[in-house]
Parts: C-alpha cells; sequence; structure tokens
C-alpha cells in the first residue's frame, strides 16, 4: 500500500482524492538521507496539542511496484527540495547577517508540494494571466519564497539569492511587487505588514471570479486558476484578515486557498501567551472549508492541496499546517527565538545535520532534474490554454481588444477622457454628486473599471448605473462592476490592493474620508508598490460635514494623505476640476490616487471655459482667475475653499487666484510653469483650505499668510461651522487686507 501520513479535514462538504495525478509518472533519483526523512513519518508534538482528526475519509487504489517506486521517488524528490531550500535560506540569512529564519525551515515541506505539484505556472511566463498566484503573507519569511522561486525554475539567479537584502538586489528583505525599484518575477504582491497578504489574496481571488464571468464563453473557458496565501498566527491576530476572511466566504470565493503556517509562535513570546482560540472553529463559522494537518507531512500537505484546488463547493479554503519554527536548527526551532535571526550561529551545524554538502547555496542536480519535469508538466499545460486562447481570441475579437487593453492598461490619457466627457454645465453642487455623474462617463470609456464602497454608497455617490452588483446571492453576479464590502474597510483597502495586484480591472473603494484611518496602512503598501490601478474615493471632505460633530470632520486627514510618496490626491474646487481628478486617477501610471470630494455644495467658477479648468487641473494648480492689474497679491486654495478665493479675487484687480487640487500633480511641473503661475517675486501670499495649515507654508512662504483649521470641529450646521473657523469670503479677505 502506499505510505501515508495522517490527514486531518473539517467540514461536511470535504472530499479528498489521491496524490495530483501530474507527477504519478515523474521519476528522480533520491537522496538517501531524503528517503530517511521521507520513511521516519510524521513530526509529533506541538505544544502538547494533539492533532484532530475529523473522522474523514481518504479514498485509496491499488498501486502497482512500478507506480509505488513512483511516488516513492517523487516523495524523495519532494523532501529533498525542502531541506535544499532550507539550507538556501540558512545561507542567505547568515550571509546577510540579519533576516528571518524561522519561517523558510518550518514551511519548507508546504513549499515543496505547493510548487512541485499544487500549483499551475510557466517561470518562462511569470505573469501568465491563468497562471496560479502564491502570496507570502507572512512576509518577513521572504527567503521562503525567493528560495522557491529560484528552485522552481523563475528568473532569480543564485547570486541574487545570494545577496539577499542587499541594495539593487531582486530579494529585498520583504517580498516587493515589481515596481520601479525592484523586479522579482514570480512575486505577486508587497507584503510585510501581517494580515495584509490574506487580504491581498482575497482580492486576487475577487478579481479571477471576475475575470471568469467577464471574458469566459460557453465556448472557451481561459480563466479558472487558483490564489494560495501562507500566514502565519501574527497574520491572523490582526482584524484585516478577519474582515476579509468573512468576505470571502460570504461572496463564496472557492478559488482561494489559505494555508496556515500554525508553529504556535509570536515574535515576542509563544504564541499561547497572547491566544487560546480554536482557529478551525472560527473559520469553520465564517463559513470556508478547513482542514488540519501536520505540515511537515509531504503526503498529507500534497494531498490536501490537491483536494483544496479541486473542491468546488462555494468555500474558501483554510488548511492549517501544524509545523516546527525553525526546523532543522536543533537550538533554537520551536521556540519564539528562532523567528528571527538567532539561528544564525547554528547554521554550519545544521547544514550538517540535513545532510547538505558543505558547499553553500547547494541545489542538486537531482532537484533541479525534478524541477524541471514539473515545468515540463506546467509548460504543456500552458500550451493547452495558448490554443484555447487563440480559439477564444479569434471568436470573440471584441472581447480579446478589451482583455488586452486591460491586461496592458491600454486606458485613454487624462487629456483624451477630458475631452471626451461633456462639459458638466453643472449647478452649485456638491463634488461628491459631480462624481457620480463623472463615474459614469469613466465607466463608459474604460470597461475594466470597477468600484465599491464600505456600506456607503447612498452616500459616496460612486455607484456604477447598469453596472450590476458583484458577488454571489441576491441580485449579484461575479461580473458586477458594484462591490460591496460592508462595514470592513481594512479589508476594502487591501482587497483593492489585490485586485490591483492581479493585473486586469481599474478598482476604487470608497468611504468618509475620515475612515480613511482605518485602511491608512493599505494606502502606503500601494503607494510603496506603485498601484495605479487603485484609487480611493473620498467623501464629506471637511468641517463641512457639520451636525455630525468632531468625530467625522476631518481636518488632518487631506494633509496627512498628501505626504505620501507616489499618492497623489486631488481635492476638486468645482465639477470642471473632478472630471480631471477622475481623469488622471485612471490614466496615471506611477501610483495611486486619492480623491477627495465635498458633502456641501459647491459654487461653478463659471467665469473660466471649461476646458481650461480641466486643464489646469490636471496639471495640479492653476490661475483660476487672473488679475486684471498690477500683480499685488497670489491667493491659493482648493476644495470648497476656491469659490471664497474666487469671490474675494473677483474684487481685487489686483489679485491671482490660483486652485490647487493636487500639490504632488503641481510639484511635478517644469519650474517655468511654476514660475508662472506662483511668481517668486510676489511674496504677498495667502492659502486657504479648511484642514491643517502645516503643508501650505511650501506655497506661501515665510511672508504669506494661512487660513486653515488647526483645531478640531465642533457639532453645528455646515454652514456655521465653516464661518466659525473662518472658511468664508469675507474671513479671507480680512486677511489679505491685513497684509
Amino acid at each position: 500500500s502506499v505510505i501515508r501520513s495522517p490527514l486531518y479535514c473539517r467540514g461536511k462538504d470535504s472530499q479528498l482524492g489521491l496524490f495530483n495525478s501530474g507527477l504519478d509518472t515523474m521519476k528522480f533519483s533520491m537522496y538517501t538521507l531524503a528517503a530517511t526523512a521521507l520513511m521516519a513519518g510524521p513530526v509529533m508534538g506541538f505544544a502538547g496539542a494533539p492533532l484532530r482528526n475529523a473522522a474523514f475519509g481518504v479514498s485509496t487504489r491499488p498501486a502497482s511496484k512500478l507506480n509505488m517506486s513512483t511516488v516513492v521517488d517523487t516523495k524523495a524528490a519532494l523532501a529533498t527540495a525542502a531541506n535544499e531550500a532550507r539550507g538556501l535560506a540558512m545561507d542567505s540569512i547568515a550571509a546577510a547577517k540579519s533576516g528571518h529564519m524561522g519561517l523558510p525551515l518550518g514551511a519548507a515541506e508546504i513549499g515543496a508540494p505547493l510548487y512541485g505539484s499544487a500549483m499551475t505556472y510557466n517561470p518562462s511566463d511569470p505573469t501568465w494571466i491563468n497562471r496560479d498566484r502564491f502570496i507570502l503573507s507572512a512576509g518577513h519569511g521572504s527567503m521562503f519564497i525567493y528560495s522557491w522561486l529560484h528552485i522552481a525554475g523563475y528568473d532569480l539567479p543564485l547570486e541574487e539569492v545570494k545577496n539577499f537584502r542587499q541594495h539593487n538586489s531582486m530579494t529585498p528583505g520583504h517580498p516587493e511587487f515589481p515596481n520601479s525599484e525592484h523586479t522579482t518575477p514570480g512575486v505577486e504582491s508587497t507584503t510585510g505588514p501581517l494580515g495584509q497578504g490574506v487580504a491581498n489574496a482575497v482580492g486576487l481571488a475577487l478579481s479571477e471570479k471576475m475575470a471568469e464571468a467577464v471574458y469566459n464563453t460557453a465556448d472557451h473557458k481561459i480563466f479558472g486558476h487558483h490564489v494560495f496565501a501562507l500566514a502565519g498566527d501574527g497574520c491572523f491576530q490582526e482584524g484585516v484578515s478577519s474582515e476579509a476572511a468573512c468576505f470571502a466566504a460570504h461572496e463564496k470565493l472557492d478559488n482561494l486557498i489559505v494555508m496556515h503556517d500554525a508553529n504556535e509562535v509570536t515574535l515576542a513570546k509563544m504564541a499561547e501567551y497572547t491566544q487560546s482560540e480554536d482557529i478551525i472553529a472560527r473559520y469553520e463559522a465564517y463559513g470556508w472549508e478547513t482542514y488540519e494537518i501536520d505540515g511537515h507531512d509531504l503526503d498529507a500537505v500534497e494531498k490536501t492541496l490537491a483536494a483544496a484546488k479541486a473542491s468546488k463547493n462555494g468555500k474558501p479554503k483554510f488548511i492549517k499546517c501544524n509545523t516546527i519554527i525553525g526546523k532543522g536548527v536543533e537550538e533554537v526551532e520551536g521556540t519564539n527565538a528562532a523567528h528571527g535571526e538567532a539561528g544564525v550561529p547554528y547554521v554550519d551545524g545544521a547544514r550538517k545535520g540535513l545532510g547538505l554538502p558543505d558547499e553553500k547555496w547547494f541545489v542538486s542536480p537531482g532537484t533541479k532534474d525534478f524541477f524541471k519535469g514539473v515545468q515540463d508538466k506546467n509548460k504543456a499545460t500552458y500550451d493547452e490554454w495558448q490554443t484555447t486562447y487563440a480559439a477564444w481570441a479569434a471568436a470573440n475579437p471584441d472581447l480579446s481588444k478589451q482583455l488586452t487593453d486591460a491586461v496592458e492598461d491600454n486606458v485613454p490619457t487624462a487629456e483624451e477622457l477630458c475631452a471626451t466627457i461633456p462639459v458638466m454645465d453643472a449647478p452649485t453642487e456638491a463634488t461628491r454628486v459631480s462624481g457620480y455623474k463623472i463615474i459614469q462617463e469613466i465607466s463608459k470609456a474604460i470597461p475594466q473599471y470597477i468600484s465599491g464602497s464600505a456600506d456607503l454608497h447612498g452616500s459616496t455617490r460612486n455607484y456604477i448605473d447598469n453596472g450590476g452588483n458583484f458577488g454571489s446571492g441576491f441580485d449579484k453576479t461575479y461580473a458586477g462592476k458594484n462591490m460591496y464590502f460592508g462595514i470592513r474597510e481594512h479589508a476594502m483597502g487591501s482587497i483593492l490592493n489585490g485586485i490591483a495586484y492581479h493585473g486586469l480591472f481599474k478598482a476604487s473603494g470608497s468611504t468618509f474620508a475620515v475612515f480613511v484611518d482605518y485602511f491608512r496602512p493599505t494606502i502606503r503598501v500601494a503607494c510603496l508598490a506603485e498601484l495605479n490601478r487603485v484609487s480611493w474615493i473620498l467623501t464629506h471632505d471637511s468641517i463641512g460635514v457639520g451636525e455630525d460633530g468632531p468625530t467625522p470632520q476631518p481636518v488632518e486627514t487631506v494633509s496627512g494623505l498628501r505626504v505620501f510618496p507616489n499618492l497623489d490626491v486631488y481635492r476638486p474646487g468645482d465639477a470642471e476640476e473632478t472630471v480631471a481628478a477622475f481623469a488622471s486617477s485612471v490614466s496615471r501610471k506611477e501610483g495611486p490616487t486619492a480623491l477627495i470630494f465635498s458633502r456641501q455644495n459647491i459654487v461653478q467658477n463659471d467665469a473660466m471655459p471649461a476646458a481650461e479648468r480641466r486643464a489646469g487641473a490636471l496639471k495640479g494648480g492653476y490661475i483660476a482667475k487672473k488679475e486684471t492689474a498690477d500683480l499685488d497679491v497670489i491667493i491659493i486654495a482648493t476644495g470648497s475653499e476656491v469659490q471664497h478665493a474666487i469671490e474675494v479675487g473677483a474684487a481685487m484687480p489686483g489679485a491671482r487666484v490660483v486652485s490647487m487640487p493636487c500639490t504632488s500633480a503641481y510639484d511635478r511641473q517644469s519650474d517655468e510653469y511654476k514660475e508662472s503661475v506662483l511668481p517668486a517675486a510676489i511674496t504677498k501670499r495667502v492659502a486657504m483650505e479648511a484642514g491643517v495649515s502645516a503643508l501650505w507654508w511650501k506655497y506661501v512662504g515665510t511672508h504669506g499668510k494661512i487660513v486653515g483649521v488647526d483645531r478640531f470641529g465642533f457639532s453645528a450646521p455646515g454652514d456655521i461651522v465653516m464661518k466659525e473657523f473662518g472658511m468664508t469670503a469675507e474671513n479671507l479677505k480680512s486677511v489679505v487686507d491685513s497684509m
């Protein structure tokens, strides 16, 4: 009979077959050590907690002697690869004298079946659109993914593995999604903040479901892949993973497989010091299909991954893999000391204990041959898919062009979009209302544009008419353009990033501006990863919110966003500037965009042609009202305060009014343009915004003045709050006159 390690599964809908059949015919000359390790059986004992068996049946079939030999050889190959992956991690972390050794060593038997049989991928085409994705949510354990990418045949040379954590290497301290600083093929997301990778994986799974619904046809199915994530106890302690897990189960994202590296260790203490929950029961309660296995049992890991991938029951999959952190370094394994580089002094002895040769960064010819076989198997799948894709493209030319545009991020330029969106001819209205009209035009121009809200569609006004609603049940389908995230802002932010990582759809998400603090960490990662496919629609932008009081009145929020590198923050002053803001957000290539819209109505600057306002707003700042006499004073304003600046400037012949909806876009303009807008010789300047004043000193200089709000607000009608804080034309004029 075939040798098996115990497998534990929870969930009445679960079924399990034998090994992934794609490896049944592979042969490998095993190491004696690997065979010994394989036959040694499962690792027992995890802080005294017994493994649970849900009386789950394992189907079996007779195995011939030839098949038995093949199975044993395959398992020996995976065992050997696991130990060599440990060696790569130990050698690189020791060379760098920094890093996190615990996960790469403790999860090695997870990585071997993951890259050796479970996932479908092509290292020669790492951005193939129907590849399975892997997210290392516990990004501190980055040598796990670097080791396996190298072993699996990705273009990650051994020299780069050796350069772990070094300047300009392909192996930074945490995995980084390809950007202007790093390109590491096979890395699917930027991870490090714990829990976000789990939520990113939900976003990728969402995007894949949407791709199936939008692009697959009855005759040709070009999408149908899975998303895998590996996360540790810290990821599941962070609330963002819980928010995202609830969403994934509710929308029945059964293409998502999350593996829990359950080593019972956190950085400062053993995990039992801070947690005592039954995580399997928790995920079952969410609505996930759950499994619990010995994470060092290659047989159990491989079969469980295959079963999870085959299960199409509408449930995302959660696999608790019980492991020993830092396995292989006896001096620290199983303790919180193994989390970081505490095992470095013992690396040489550990390598000998694992049967590795003296040669550092060693990958055996046998492992290379084995993974060449894996590549050949996956290449056959890839070639078959290419044939299907060609037939699909020929039969669906319009859909094919739409997909090509989505993959290549082919969208009209901001200028082209501004030229095609009709003049708004808006009355006095809030920019959130203008935004609702504009998002309809954006959706028509860019079919891959989707949007969602954290339970605030009626207030944030970003619903795409006739776009349908995304998800499962009720009136929802997976082709819907409107996503309902519930009251889960943090998950929304990470899911949006996951959609962007998937590389097909351009996604925006909305909430009130003050609630951005719930998902600020995800904005930071989006900026770091230069995710231009994501944007945020943040309404109720100032003390103008009024009666609800200081709690939802943002005063520091907008400036807090402006300090992020790579982020454009647009706070438009009327409907035409809002057109430009939206156009920029979907056409920009360098990073994400935050759109800041008002709750209260705003007077339009109708004295200036719409096209000029749009063109000026795309530059971040422009002359909204030119002086009619010798230039004496410059009034700078943004958002709802532009109307007051226009009113004051209209009565002052020597006054120039500059609208500055996006400071970062303005800062990128040429010195000549900036001098034409804010000539250095004119030092008499006033800036006005219903928010904190600190960032505006850059534009007014030491001789200027700022009309801002440097304290929290209070509960009263919005116009009264604005008046009390000096956000009126009358107060602005008095400040100008005082200079």
